[in-house]
């Protein structure tokens, strides 16, 4: 089995690799298969369906929003960096992503909780606690597409510019900025699906109180424990996650830089 560029796969490979996706593939199959459709609409339109949908896309904008003005920055150090310290603050960028969830609530309790070092601010659960839920585990999506973004567009177009006489300022407004572009999408879009699909640090950091903290994974969690919402409402939502995360995807690939890989 061959490709142009592709290089020579043994054809028993196949066979392994087509496990793999098959395993996949039929856990989402057998979810799909067990969507009431007759009743989606009314499922996902459901007082606590709607309740849970709405503090999602809140939460979930603001905690991309607040991403977006903390990562951009960060990406934009990171790949302007030497070598050392790029790689340095890379791998801690990264240290969220290899992390349990719930270390990350149990972090985000010790910092914000009633005994930790910012507790004052009353912050545990609450719906803000989503917010920066959402932000610790979805911001390393964020700064990892734009700072990729920012290291394959180079320095010569900012050199050509400041040779010019542009300010500091200008360069990363009309250069900078604009060649990054695509991997900016990128990472906000992948951040937003990120931070909509958090559990984990959100049920341990901001808990399940609905209509406050109870976003749609919790809602679903609870549905199946044989609270909340009705299952057939949590099937339906799990869907919308599961559309939601294709459309991510499909986004994504489509404003990537040529030849760069998702």
């Amino acid at each position: 089995m061959s490709g142009t560029g592709a290089g020579y796969v043994p054809r028993w490979l196949i066979v392994p690799a087509a496990a793999g996706l098959l395993f996949l593939l039929v856990p989402l199959t057998a979810l799909v298969a067990r969507v009431q459709w007759a009743s989606l609409v009314a499922d996902v339109t459901s007082p606590a369906a709607l309740a849970a949908l709405g503090l999602s896309l809140g939460t979930g904008g603001g905690a991309t929003a607040v991403c977006a003005v903390v990562g951009i920055p960060l990406a934009l150090v990171i790949a302007r960096s030497s070598p050392r310290a790029a790689a340095v603050l890379r791998a801690l960028v990264t240290v969220p992503l290899v992390l349990p969830p719930m270390v990350g609530g149990v972090a985000l309790l010790y910092l914000f909780g009633r005994t930790g070092w910012l507790g004052g601010l009353g912050l545990p659960f609450t719906t803000a606690a989503v917010v920066l839920a959402q932000v610790f585990v979805a911001l390393p999506f964020l700064v990892l597409a734009v700072e990729g973004a920012l290291r394959s567009t180079g320095v010569e177009f900012e050199r050509a510019a400041a040779s010019l006489g542009a300010s500091r300022a200008t360069i990363l407004r009309r250069v900078t900025l604009p060649l990054a572009a695509p991997g900016i999408v990128a990472g906000v879009v992948l951040c937003f699906a990120r931070a909509i699909g958090e559990f984990g640090a959100t049920a341990l950091f901001a808990g399940n109180r609905p209509g406050v903290t109870q976003t749609m994974p919790l809602a679903i969690y609870t549905a199946f424990n044989g609270a909340g919402v009705s299952q057939g409402t949590a099937v339906a939502l799990a869907l919308l996650l599961l559309v939601t995360a294709i459309a991510v995807l499909l986004l994504v690939r489509g404003w990537r830089p040529t030849g760069t890989p998702v």
